[in-house]
C-alpha cells in the first residue's frame, strides 16, 4: 500500500469510529509512526511502505480507535513552542491553557514576575512555557500527584529547566513556605462538574486522570480554595491567573473581590467564552 492508500484508509476507519478530524488523526499517527513531520508526508504520498511499518501503524491506528488519546499514543505535544511529554499521569494540555500562557506572557512583560508558582502543575506545561520565556524568574511548581509530578519533572529535564523550577507535592498550598511571596499565582485547576466529566468523550473521561478534571461545589471548590488562599501567598501587586470554566466567572469576580483582592477581570478563550480570571492584591 502506498502512503496515501494508508492515511485515507485510516482516516476512514478513524471516521466509523466516531472520531472527529478522522483524517488529521490519521496523518498525526501515520506521520509519528514514520517519524516525518506533517509536510513530509505530502512530498511522499506515493510511497510504498513496508511489512514492519504497516504494522507499526495498524497497532497505533488500534489504539485510537479504540478512543485512547491520540497525544498518548505519540506520547508527546507541542505546547508554546515546547515538545512536552504526555501520558496518563497528567492532563494533556489544551489550546486555552496555552491561551493563558501567552496572556501572561503579554501582561507581565514590564516587569517580568522574579517569582512564580504554578499550582496543580501537572506535565509542567505552564510553568515550563513561562520559564522558557522569562528566563530570570525563579518557579515552584506544585501537584498533589507524585505521578504528574514525576512526569513535570521529566518534561523539566527534557527542556532544560531542571534547575529551574522547584517541584513540591502539595495539596495547593498547603506545603508552600507560608512566608513566601510570589509575584504570579497561576493555575489550570480542576474546574468540571462530575456530570460534565461523565458527559465527556472517551478519551478524556476514561484515559486522563479524574484528579485533574472535576471539582465539587459545581465545578468552584478548587477555584475557590486557590482564591481564598492566594492573598497569603502573593507580593503587593501580586496577581493571580486562572483558567476556570465558563459559567464562573459572576461567583469568582465576587469572590475575589471579599477575598481581598483589588481589582480583578475576566478574559475570553478564542472561542470567545469567558475562560480566564486575573485578580491583583
Amino acid at each position: 500500500m502506498t502512503l496515501l492508500e494508508v492515511i485515507k484508509k485510516t482516516g476512514d476507519f478513524f471516521d466509523a469510529k466516531g472520531i472527529q478530524n478522522g483524517r488529521l488523526n490519521a496523518e498525526h499517527l501515520v506521520g509519528s509512526a514514520l517519524k516525518l513531520k506533517r509536510m513530509q508526508l505530502y512530498l511522499q504520498f506515493e510511497r510504498t511502505l513496508s511489512d514492519e511499518e504497516l504494522d507499526r501503524i495498524r497497532q497505533m491506528a488500534k489504539r485510537r480507535g479504540q478512543r485512547e488519546p491520540l497525544q498518548h499514543i505519540v506520547g508527546e505535544v507541542d505546547f508554546h513552542g515546547l515538545k512536552l511529554k504526555v501520558d496518563r499521569r497528567a492532563l494533556i494540555p489544551r489550546p486555552e491553557t496555552e491561551r493563558l500562557v501567552e496572556i501572561l506572557i503579554e501582561r507581565c512583560a514590564d516587569p517580568v514576575p522574579a517569582r512564580v508558582l504554578d499550582l496543580g502543575t501537572g506535565g509542567g506545561a505552564i510553568a515550563l512555557a513561562l520559564a522558557a520565556a522569562w528566563t530570570s524568574a525563579a518557579f515552584t511548581a506544585v501537584d498533589l500527584s507524585e505521578e504528574a509530578l514525576a512526569l513535570a519533572r521529566e518534561n523539566a529535564a527534557a527542556a532544560g529547566h531542571g534547575d529551574r523550577v522547584n517541584f513540591i507535592c502539595s495539596d495547593w498550598f498547603a506545603q508552600v513556605e507560608p512566608a513566601a511571596r510570589f509575584d504570579l499565582v497561576v493555575a489550570n485547576p480542576p474546574y468540571l462538574t462530575s456530570e460534565e466529566t461523565a458527559e465527556s468523550e472517551p478519551e478524556v473521561r476514561a484515559h486522563e486522570p479524574a484528579l485533574a478534571l472535576t471539582a465539587g461545589e459545581g465545578g468552584m471548590a478548587a477555584l475557590a480554595a486557590i482564591i481564598r488562599a492566594a492573598p497569603d501567598f502573593l507580593a503587593p501587586g501580586g496577581l493571580v491567573a486562572l483558567e476556570t470554566g465558563i459559567g464562573h466567572h459572576a461567583a469568582l469576580l465576587k469572590l475575589a473581590a471579599e477575598s481581598g483582592f483589588k481589582r480583578s477581570e475576566s478574559l475570553k478563550d478564542l472561542t470567545g467564552r469567558d475562560r480566564f480570571l486575573l485578580a491583583w492584591v
